[in-house]
Parts: structure tokens; sequence; C-alpha cells
């Protein structure tokens, strides 16, 4: 302690020291304005100089500071530029700002004429980002070390090795993402790496690994890497590897990488995305990041990590005995990995083939089947009214999964099973009833299975098929079931987000919630094209939700998988099949209830899958089919054209000749009503 303020005094005197030599620089705002006076373009400054455009525009937005004797040439640009061009004299009414609210005010104040003037800048030219992450979530990085990041921010990486790389994201970057939950984590910065700089950095243009689509353990990359301490997660070093070292007295140091030639950007997801340039990129990924999070892998793997980051499973947790904080379940949240019950469980799950050894089929009737919808009328029950009618129109639901998952609730432990329970429809779980006695008018689909045809006998259902029959008027007896005590909306957060990620975008493509339903259906003719890079976004979101649903059931993956044996995925809390089977089916019920409504009105379907339904029309537009009350309003609790998740969009119109001869054909005419093949699935 003694040493302190004699180390205080050395530190103020080299300050000064630095001042009379003039080797501090003036504060970024001046450094622009100098340049503006002067009708300088940073490409000028940077050809003096003998450095890149990024770096000038980093010196100018206080990012980044130049070195050596490019910092003097520098700063003797600046004097030179100040003597020509002082700052203008502020009025007396014009307060001068005090020194000490600079955030740069760490550099000292230069004695210069032009540093005098430099202290009354007004405040407004010196905003100051208080954020922990003022680059933003990401940046794409290029071959010549240029980082870009949205909103067009640009950043100098000087980086040559991967390690380099990990360094400069976590020191100087000022990249990454506040949390989403105040019990949750920050996002980790991402860098993503076009093909020129994955191959500065060493990298190869193509993964030789083919199947496990990753660099080999002896590759010099990832064995720079373990020299430098860093370890990569179980996936390895692929198309999207994640660097860290375990976490210290509770800081993670973690970086996200997605190698962009080695198909990080998936084109069933992204789109062409991987053929912008880095500007460009930055800004598509920003804008997903921004509205949904920063992505760590596929949009099945995003979908997943979102509902992580919304409900993180722990929470601080102080222990009244010794006054500490620990860790603790955070209530809501999926806190730790449970087994699902057997008719949950796929075919290769350990409590399925306990039961049913290789060899031995387990029957239909002891399988959850909660699929969505894929269903064709027999052309036979066409009638001749619907054979008048010229045209084949298909509606389709927006962000059907992300709907049905909105206040629904869902197991959050492990099942109990119970013998003969009374039926709960706020009771989570997998019921054994048998619904096959309930009769529908065979121009609808039959709710209870995906293919709409009568179940043969008992059967496993998940709580909102149940419920939907006991709504329908049925007296529900179950004979067996599953269930789950503990419950909650688990997914509420999740929809919330990706609903307003999903609206925002839309109104970027000239389409909102407010619109009359004719100009709804002119935009949405339009949007795909109004923004091929918000329309890239919008494909993200709507990946997002539905490979998330999916990845709650994720199966065994590679060829040395053998089945009984549990794999990785089983791992994870939110491996839950169940929750899977819960928003499949409550999609199902909320398309069948529609129908059902139209059905009233005499209208039925010939044709749906998933989240589209096909009807024939008088007209080629939903417009011309869809009810309407004497009011002229839309039938309520039927179909209704609008921007929001759970309403619908024109998917497309075909002739009744065209559709007929599908449904003889036994295709089903929602696969292709767009004059396209549609993926199973929707969204």
């Amino acid at each position: 302690m003694t040493d302190q303020p004699q180390e205080l005094l050395a530190a103020v005197d080299s300050l000064l020291a630095a001042v009379d030599n003039g080797t501090v620089l003036p504060l970024p705002a001046e450094r622009v304005r100098l340049r503006e006076a002067a009708g300088l373009t940073q490409a000028a400054i940077a050809q003096a100089l003998g450095t890149r455009v990024p770096s000038v525009d980093a010196w100018e937005a206080g990012r980044a500071e130049p070195k050596g004797e490019r910092r003097e040439a520098y700063r003797r640009l600046l004097d030179g530029l100040a003597q020509r061009h002082p700052a203008p004299a502020l009025s007396s009414d014009t307060p001068a700002r005090p020194e000490s609210s600079s955030v740069n005010s760490a550099q000292g104040t230069p004695s210069s004429p032009a540093s005098k003037a430099r202290t009354v800048q007004p405040e407004a030219s010196m905003p100051v980002d208080r954020s922990p992450f003022p680059n933003g979530p990401l940046a794409v990085l290029d071959g010549d070390g240029t980082a870009y990041c949205p909103g067009g921010t640009l950043l100098e990486c000087p980086a040559a090795t991967v390690p380099q790389l990990v360094d400069w994201a976590l020191g100087e970057s000022g990249l990454g993402a506040e949390r989403l939950h105040r019990h949750g984590k920050d996002s980790d910065p991402l860098i993503v790496l076009t093909a020129p700089a994955a191959g500065r950095l060493g990298l190869p243009a193509q993964l030789e690994d083919r199947r496990g689509l990753r660099l080999p353990d002896d590759h010099p990359v990832v064995r720079q890497l373990a020299r430098a301490k860093w370890k990569l997660t179980r996936r390895g070093f692929g198309p999207w590897p994640r660097i860290y070292r375990p976490a210290q007295d509770g800081l993670r140091r973690c970086v996200q990488l997605a190698v962009v030639p080695w198909g990080a950007l998936d084109a069933r997801t992204w789109g062409g995305a991987d053929q912008l340039p880095a500007p460009e990129l930055a800004q598509v990924l920003g804008d997903y990041a921004t509205r949904v999070i920063t992505p760590r892998g596929s949009a099945a793997v995003c979908g997943l990590e979102l509902m992580t980051a919304l409900r993180p499973p722990t929470r601080p947790v102080k222990d009244p005995a010794t006054g500490t904080w620990t860790s603790g379940p955070n209530p809501g949240a999926l806190t730790q990995a449970v087994d699902p019950a057997p008719p949950e469980a796929p075919d290769e799950h350990p409590v399925v083939t306990a039961r049913f050894p290789r060899g031995h089929q387990r029957p239909p009737a002891e399988v959850l089947d909660e699929e969505a919808f894929e269903w064709i009328r027999d052309p036979e029950q066409l009638t001749d009214d619907e054979c008048a009618k010229p045209f084949a129109v298909g509606i389709d639901v927006n962000m059907a999964f992300a709907a049905a998952a909105n206040r629904l609730t869902v197991g959050l432990g492990a099942p109990v099973h119970v013998t003969a329970p009374v039926f709960d429809k706020a009771v989570p779980g997998s019921w054994l009833v048998d619904l096959s006695h309930i009769d529908f008018d065979p121009r609808l689909p039959n709710p209870f299975t995906p293919h709409g045809q009568r179940p043969e006998g008992p059967a496993w259902y998940a709580t909102p098929t149940v419920a939907y029959a006991a709504e329908l008027g049925h007296t529900i007896r179950p004979i067996e079931g599953w269930l789950r005590a503990e419950s909650g909306p688990y997914l509420d957060a999740w929809y919330t987000r990706l609903r307003d990620a999903y609206l925002a975008t839309m109104e970027h493509l000239g389409v909102t919630p407010g619109m009359s339903e004719p100009d709804f259906l002119t935009a949405m003719e339009h949007h795909k094209h109004a923004d091929e890079a918000q329309a890239t976004v919008l494909s993200a979101i709507k990946a997002t939700v539905k490979g998330g649903i999916g990845k709650l059931r994720e199966r065994p993956q590679g060829a040395g998988y053998r089945p009984g044996e549990r794999w990785p995925a089983l791992e994870r809390p939110t491996w839950r099949p169940d929750i899977r089977a819960a928003v499949i089916a409550a999609a199902r019920i909320n398309m069948h209830r529609k129908m059902i409504k139209l059905a009233d009105a005499g209208l039925f379907p010939i044709a749906v899958l998933s989240d589209c339904a096909v009807y024939l029309s008088d007209g080629p537009s939903p417009l011309d089919f869809l009810p309407r009350t004497p009011e002229g309003k839309p039938l309520p609790g039927g179909f209704r054209l609008g921007a929001s998740p759970g309403m619908v969009k024109h998917e497309g119109t075909q002739s009744l000749m065209w559709a007929v001869k599908m449904l003889d054909e036994g295709h089903n005419p929602a696969r292709h009503i767009k004059g396209t093949d549609t993926v199973a699935g929707g969204e």
C-alpha cells in the first residue's frame, strides 16, 4: 500500500508527458468533424496512412486506435486539419460540456488550440452506448480482416489463427447479446466466417468427413486450440463449432463460430443467404439475432436454445441457514432430464426396447401417435354442388405450431402411471382411451388420427386431443394414463418472442395485422419480393418454430447407433416428446375446430396437410368461399384472413379438374396447391 501514491503520481506524470509530446489523439467526434470539414473521405485518409477504410471508420467511432508510426502520422494529420479548420466558437448561452463527462476522458486533454475547441463539443455529438455489447450480437468476418456487424459497423480483426480470433472476439470485439431472462446468460459472440476468412485462418474449403461433419482431431486448427487451452463441445469443429474454456468464478468464456462454406446456413432455412456479400449477411443474421436469438446452429437448435434462454433451468437461491447464494431450480422451467412414458418414446428408446426386444414390433395401440393432419377426401363423396365450383383454393394457418403453443399447459416433470384415471383437461399427459365410437361427417377428417380415419379401438392420446372429445360432448373413460402433476405454460414466452419477431418481420415486408382482408391478400402476393433480406429472416423464424418443436423429440444419429442405447439428446431437460405431442395435437385440434365451424355453414375441405386446408370455391380467392355473418364479418370461430399467428393466408389456387385428378390418383392437393411441393409440417 505504501507504493500506491507513488504509482498514482507516476501515472499522472506519464499522462502529462503524453500530452506534452502530442501523442494523445482528439476525441472520436472531433476526428470526424475535422475530416468532414476538410472535405476528405475515409478512403483518402486510409490511402494516405497506408491502411484500410474499416480501420479509419473504427478510429472515428472510438472502437479502435492506431498504433506506432501510423498513430503519429494520424495525429499529425488531425493537428494540421485543426489549424485549418478550428472548431466554431459556441455562443455564451451554450454550456460547455465538462471534460469529466466524456467517456473518452481517459485519453487526456491536449493543450493545443484545437484541443481546447474539442472540449466544448456539444453533448449530442458524443452519444454514449452503455451496452456491454456495443457492436451487436455478431460479426461476419471477411478475408481481409474486416468484421462486418449489423447496422453497418465495421471492425478490424487482426487474427491470423482461430485461437487469436477467439481472444479478439472475447477481448476486443464488443460483440454479444444481453440475456433474455434475468436468470439466464448473455449470448456469446458469434463470428461468421466467409470462405476467404476460413481460408485465412487455416480451415479447408470443404469438410472431408461428410458423415461426421467435423475436422479430424489431428487437424492443425484443432491442435492450435488445444495448445491454447481452448476446448470444443462434443460435436467438434464442424459448421457450428463452439469454443470455450470451463467457467471460472461464474465467468463464461465462449465463442460461437459459423463456417459458411461448410454449409452452416442451411438453404431450407436461410435460402441463398450464404451467397450474400458480408455486410448484407451480417444484417440478415443480426435482424434474426435481435428479434429471436443469436444463432448457435440449425433453426431447430435455435428454437430449442430460445426455450432455455426464456425459461432458464436454474436461478439463484439463498440458503436461509448460511445466508449464501446457491443455484436452485427455476419454477416453471424444465430443470432436469426425465425419461418419457413408454407410449411417448420413439422405438429406439430404452423404455421401449426393454418391453419390445429387437425383432418384436411394438403394436400401434402402444404408441402415442400425435402428428399433423395428412388427409384427403374420397372423391366419390364430392357433391354435385361442389363439382360445379371451378376452383380449388388453399388456405394456410400462420405459425400454426407457435399459435398452438400459446397458453398450452405442459408437464414439467416425470410422468406417473395411473390406472383408470378420471380425465382432467388441466392435467398434461398421455391417456389410453377409446374414441372410436365418436362419429363425424365423412367429408371431414377424424380429429383423433393424423390420417383422418376413425381409430380402430383404444389408443394413446395427448391431453388436447382427449379434451376436444370432451368438448364435443362425449363421455371420456380413460383406461390408463401417464400423467404429470407438475405443469405450467412453459412455451408462453417462447410463443410471444417468436410472434413478435414474425410480426415485426412481416411489417418490414409490408404486411400488418390491421390491414383489410383485400389489402392483406394483395400485400401477401408480393411480400417475399418486397425485401429479399427480410424474406430470408421470415423463413428462418418459421423454421425456428417448426424445428424447435421437432427437436423436442430428437432421434439418435450416426451409423454406429444401436437401438436400446441412450443417445446424447436424452440427457438434456428439453428432450420432451410429450411436449412435442401436445403442441402438434393442439395444432391439429385447432384446425379441426375451425373446419367444424365451416362445415356448419355447408363448407367441407377436400384435403388437409398439417396447417393447410383446400376448399372448392366459386372464385380463385379465399374471399370467394370463406363464410360471413349477415353483417358481412368473418364467421366467428372459423378461418380468418390476417397476418397474426393462428389466422390464415392464401396458400394457392388450382382448377377443379386439377384437384379431382389429384384425389383420383391418391395425391394430396394441399401438398401441391402452390404449384410446387409443400413440405409436410407447414409453418
